[in-house]
């Protein structure tokens, strides 16, 4: 079986880990500090809570309403 992941790294422990398996032959490191540039969108999803996320979105539209009437 040879299947290969890309993973994101959250705290600095998951590195040690990460290690750890590697040294017991469980995994291979293929290549280290990856970066890439994502779009925030994909960066942050799922970050927020789906009421929290839902909070911000009419803030955001409630937002745009103001700007955009007539005064």
């Amino acid at each position: 079986m040879n299947n290969t992941v890309l993973i994101q790294l959250t705290t600095p422990k998951t590195m040690k880990l990460i290690k750890e398996l590697e040294e017991l032959h469980l995994l291979r490191v293929l290549q280290k500090n990856v970066s890439q540039d994502y779009k925030l969108s994909d960066k942050y999803a799922g970050k927020l809570s789906v009421k929290v996320a839902e909070d911000l979105q009419k803030r955001i539209e409630l937002s745009r309403e103001q700007w955009e009437r007539n005064i």
